[in-house]
Protein backbone atom coordinates (compact mmCIF):
# COMPACT_ATOMS: atom_id res chain seq x y z
CA UNK A 1 0.00 0.00 0.00
CA UNK A 2 1.09 3.31 -0.89
CA UNK A 3 1.13 5.97 2.00
CA UNK A 4 -0.27 9.42 2.23
CA UNK A 5 3.24 10.56 2.64
CA UNK A 6 4.65 9.39 -0.59
CA UNK A 7 1.06 10.67 -2.27
CA UNK A 8 2.09 14.05 -1.08
CA UNK A 9 5.66 13.82 -2.04
CA UNK A 10 4.39 12.73 -5.79
CA UNK A 11 2.09 15.85 -5.99
CA UNK A 12 4.96 17.95 -4.49
CA UNK A 13 6.87 16.58 -7.85
CA UNK A 14 4.06 16.97 -10.12
CA UNK A 15 3.10 20.54 -8.81
CA UNK A 16 -0.44 19.97 -7.58
CA UNK A 17 -2.16 21.10 -4.50
CA UNK A 18 -4.73 18.48 -2.92
CA UNK A 19 -6.71 18.55 -0.13
CA UNK A 20 -7.05 15.26 2.15
CA UNK A 21 -9.72 13.78 0.64
CA UNK A 22 -7.90 13.84 -2.76
CA UNK A 23 -5.03 12.20 -1.03
CA UNK A 24 -7.20 9.62 0.55
CA UNK A 25 -8.65 8.97 -2.87
CA UNK A 26 -5.30 8.89 -4.72
CA UNK A 27 -4.19 6.30 -2.20
CA UNK A 28 -6.35 4.02 -2.47
CA UNK A 29 -6.77 3.85 -6.33
CA UNK A 30 -2.90 3.97 -6.79
CA UNK A 31 -2.76 1.28 -4.10
CA UNK A 32 -5.32 -0.60 -6.03
CA UNK A 33 -3.45 -0.30 -9.03
CA UNK A 34 -0.36 -1.23 -7.25
CA UNK A 35 -2.01 -4.63 -5.60
CA UNK A 36 -3.28 -5.80 -9.21
CA UNK A 37 0.31 -5.17 -10.69
CA UNK A 38 1.93 -7.52 -8.21
CA UNK A 39 -1.18 -10.23 -9.17
CA UNK A 40 -0.08 -10.07 -12.75
CA UNK A 41 3.48 -10.95 -11.59
CA UNK A 42 2.19 -13.90 -10.03
CA UNK A 43 0.89 -15.25 -13.44
CA UNK A 44 3.22 -17.82 -15.83
CA UNK A 45 3.93 -16.63 -18.64
CA UNK A 46 7.44 -18.52 -19.31
CA UNK A 47 5.12 -20.50 -22.06
CA UNK A 48 3.79 -17.64 -24.33
CA UNK A 49 5.39 -16.52 -27.43
CA UNK A 50 5.60 -12.96 -27.14
CA UNK A 51 3.50 -10.52 -29.95
CA UNK A 52 4.86 -7.73 -31.62
CA UNK A 53 1.07 -7.21 -32.62
CA UNK A 54 -1.92 -9.60 -32.86
CA UNK A 55 -2.60 -8.99 -36.88
CA UNK A 56 0.18 -10.71 -39.27
CA UNK A 57 0.58 -7.22 -41.05
CA UNK A 58 4.34 -5.80 -42.70
CA UNK A 59 5.17 -2.94 -43.02
CA UNK A 60 4.99 -1.57 -46.91
CA UNK A 61 8.30 0.32 -47.74
CA UNK A 62 9.15 2.06 -50.61
CA UNK A 63 12.54 3.29 -52.14
CA UNK A 64 13.25 6.89 -51.17
CA UNK A 65 13.45 8.92 -53.94
CA UNK A 66 15.33 12.33 -54.45
CA UNK A 67 15.50 14.47 -57.87
CA UNK A 68 18.97 16.64 -57.91
CA UNK A 69 17.99 20.23 -59.39
CA UNK A 70 20.69 22.17 -58.24
CA UNK A 71 18.68 24.23 -55.78
CA UNK A 72 20.17 22.52 -52.19
CA UNK A 73 23.22 24.57 -52.73
CA UNK A 74 21.67 27.54 -53.67
CA UNK A 75 19.76 27.36 -50.56
CA UNK A 76 22.56 26.66 -48.47
CA UNK A 77 24.49 29.40 -49.83
CA UNK A 78 21.64 31.87 -48.98
CA UNK A 79 22.45 31.71 -45.07
CA UNK A 80 25.05 33.96 -44.10
CA UNK A 81 26.16 31.54 -40.92
CA UNK A 82 27.20 27.61 -40.93
CA UNK A 83 28.12 25.47 -38.46
CA UNK A 84 29.46 21.96 -40.17
CA UNK A 85 26.69 20.99 -42.29
CA UNK A 86 24.08 23.26 -40.50
CA UNK A 87 22.62 26.78 -41.31
CA UNK A 88 22.04 28.33 -38.73
CA UNK A 89 19.56 31.10 -38.25
CA UNK A 90 18.57 34.09 -35.23
CA UNK A 91 15.44 32.96 -32.64
CA UNK A 92 12.73 34.28 -32.94
CA UNK A 93 10.61 34.99 -29.83
CA UNK A 94 7.41 36.48 -29.47
CA UNK A 95 6.91 38.86 -26.01
CA UNK A 96 3.52 37.18 -24.71
CA UNK A 97 1.90 41.55 -24.29
CA UNK A 98 1.41 41.05 -28.48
Amino acid sequence: MISQEEIKYIAHLAKLSLSGKEIKSLQENLSGILDYIEKLKQVDISAIQPLSHCMDLENELRQDETEETGEDEAIVAAFPERQDRLNKVKGVFINGDQ
